[in-house]
């Protein structure tokens, strides 16, 4: 009965993979084009590289069920914020993209059913 409960239960990359598709669609239906998802190099890791507009944005996506652990877009704090940014660092160093083109950073926070963006979040 165990094993047969254990095959029913999702990994946590799996539930995060669900989140961050549901979050691509929600910044496609924005307008956002999806370059690359699950970005990850030595230097950090970014959810999702997109370009809205002009701009390459660096987006962050967290969940959570409820409230009981705090509104997801607290979860990127000073620590996640800076190894966003080290990843993106090393995304603009590895594919060059044009000199000029103007980045930031996006959080898309999914509490329950509910979808928020925050633009230029830090």
């Amino acid at each position: 009965m165990k094993e047969s409960v254990r095959l029913l239960k999702k990994s946590t990359r799996e539930i995060g993979n669900e989140y961050e598709s549901m979050a691509a669609s929600y910044l496609q239906s924005f307008g956002y084009e999806i370059i690359e998802r699950n970005y990850r190099d030595k230097l950090g890791e970014i959810d999702i590289i997109a370009k809205d507009g002009r701009e390459l944005v660096f987006v962050e996506v967290k969940y959570r069920l409820n409230l009981s652990k705090g509104d997801p877009a607290e979860a990127v704090g000073k620590r996640k914020q800076i190894r966003l940014q080290n990843g993106a660092r090393g995304y603009l160093y590895r594919h060059h993209p044009e000199e000029d083109i103007p980045c930031r950073f996006d959080v898309v926070a999914i509490l329950g059913e509910e979808i928020r963006l925050i633009k230029n979040a830090f």
